[in-house]
């Protein structure tokens, strides 16, 4: 590849490139073991000596613009990444896929994507996650390319970071730094901010380290210090952990506040039986343009992960004339950080409180069944396992036919659906409205005209099957829930002997 930088430019950012004052905060203290999940069947322990010798390019990463003005412009704004992953299991394509979705991931928080490499290994080294010498091959990558960043597709233990960051002379960042980034930047509510705010305190508070003077002890110095400050004292390290810790606490009181008053508008609309449905689903699915398309809400949609952080909530109505609610959440990716969950835990509750999922897939994606099990996994984190679901496979109009027919053989509860189009959406109302939960009582009454509130509730709240007006009244039959129907009890005619 070429580069739109000279070979002195490469040299001096290279020397430039991470000063140990941004690199202290960034760097972890102590190794964590890197754990890794294999997906699928291992073909053994021994590859190929050519595999193994090998970082394998991936065609068709690189972002680089072709008019030089532009790419100038852009370099402004934009760190120049190389991609850099490790296949363990799967095959050849699984692996291309993985890394396409970092691309897309880098794309989305603002990065240029100059390469890719992929190292074929049994896992990752656990010095400095791809081998010494691969390291050395990725630092020529780097020169070559002129990147100013690497972003390694998995999360990398604190001794992994180090020691890749001392051989390549750039910053490296991890799949779960860069979900983050772009976490932070889409976050629009001050609860949205938090809850980045929060996980990104999570994940970097194992990861401070001392540098030089930072490791100073406060308080301490023994003779001639004064009262309370004999003893070792605290080091500045400890001083910065300790503000974390607080500032955490303090954010998780607020995040506890503010998931209160989500909590009241849920309990109130249980309080008047509206059953709630919340769309589920892989990040860029199409989950907004979804919910546009049953209920024209206008929530934002953009071609770009994680478009959506802030939850969405909008009233909708069955052909049937019933209402209920629609909920837009947050878009799941595979392998998001636990940090990630947790802090969105009270987000998600969306789903878990829900009386159907309905759980949107890509189909035009090379890889929709990963995409299904990756989003199942994290639906099952927030115990929403016993809510029904229906998966709902968007994108129809541009997924392979024989794809639609293999997840419609697979999901036994799916349908096929174009937002954009429109094309399966009529059906898959019909659908929502036969699996939304019923009301449990069917009751006839004839309800005076001085109590019309009665009707409008029925309405509202259950399923009207006939309505009559008469002299005496309205004469209502309808399916409506316990409590309403003791409210109707007393305008029951009473049986002709």
């Amino acid at each position: 590849m070429t580069s739109s930088s000279s070979p002195s430019q490469d040299t001096e950012r290279v020397a430039h490139a991470y000063p140990e004052t941004l690199r202290a905060d960034a760097l972890m203290e102590e190794d964590v073991a890197w754990s890794h999940e294999i997906d699928g069947e291992r073909d053994g322990d021994q590859f190929d000596r050519s595999e193994r010798a090998a970082l394998r390019r991936v065609a068709g990463l690189s972002t680089e613009l072709e008019d030089v003005t532009e790419v100038e412009y852009r370099q402004l704004r934009l760190e120049r990444v190389v991609l850099v992953g490790v296949w363990t299991s799967g095959t050849a394509q699984d692996a291309d896929n993985s890394l396409a979705e970092l691309a897309a991931l880098a794309e989305t928080a603002g990065a240029l994507v100059l390469d890719g490499v992929i190292q074929r290994r049994d896992k990752p080294d656990a010095a400095t996650y791809i081998g010494s010498g691969k390291a050395d091959e990725l630092r020529d990558i780097v020169l070559e390319t002129g990147a100013d960043t690497v972003i390694c597709d998995g999360e990398l233990s604190p001794g992994q970071l180090i020691h890749l960051e001392d051989v390549v002379k750039v910053k490296v960042i991890d799949r779960t730094a860069l979900i983050l980034d772009i976490f932070a930047q889409h976050a629009k509510s001050r609860e949205g901010k938090a809850q980045v705010a929060l996980a990104q305190m999570q994940y970097m508070l194992p990861r401070l380290r001392g540098w030089g003077q930072s490791l100073s002890r406060q308080m301490g110095g023994g003779k001639g210090g004064g009262l309370a400050t004999r003893g070792p004292g605290e080091t500045k390290i400890e001083t910065d952990r300790r503000r974390i810790r607080e500032k955490m606490a303090k954010m998780r009181r607020e995040i506890a506040d503010m998931k209160t008053g989500r909590e009241i508008k849920r309990q109130e609309r249980k309080r008047h039986k509206v059953p709630s449905v919340a769309i589920a689903g892989y990040t860029n699915a199409g989950k907004s343009s979804l919910l546009n398309r049953l209920t024209g809400a206008g929530v934002l949609v953009e071609n770009a992960l994680f478009a959506t952080l802030d939850p969405t909530v909008r009233r909708a109505e069955t052909p049937s004339g019933r209402l209920y609610t629609l909920a837009d959440t947050v878009g799941f990716v595979r392998h998001l950080p636990h940090h990630l969950v947790e802090a969105f835990r009270s987000t998600m509750e969306e789903v878990g409180e829900s009386d159907l999922i309905l759980h949107v897939v890509d189909g035009s994606h090379p890889n929709p069944e990963e995409q299904l099990a990756a989003v199942r996994e994290v639906i099952r984190d927030v115990g929403a396992t016993g809510v029904p679901e229906i998966v709902v496979i968007n994108k129809a109009d541009a997924a392979d036919p024989l794809t639609l027919q293999r997840l419609m053989r697979i999901e036994k509860r799916s349908i096929a659906v174009s937002a954009r189009t429109g094309q399966g959406i009529e059906e898959l109302l019909a659908l929502i409205d036969h699996e939304l939960p019923r009301p449990s009582v069917e009751i006839e009454a004839l309800v005076p005209y001085t109590h019309g509130k009665l009707v409008a509730r029925a309405h509202d709240e259950g399923e009207v099957i006939s309505a009559e007006h008469t002299p005496e009244g309205t004469l209502l039959k309808a399916r409506v829930h316990e409590e309403l129907a003791a409210d109707l009890t007393p305008y029951v005619p009473t049986p002709v002997a």
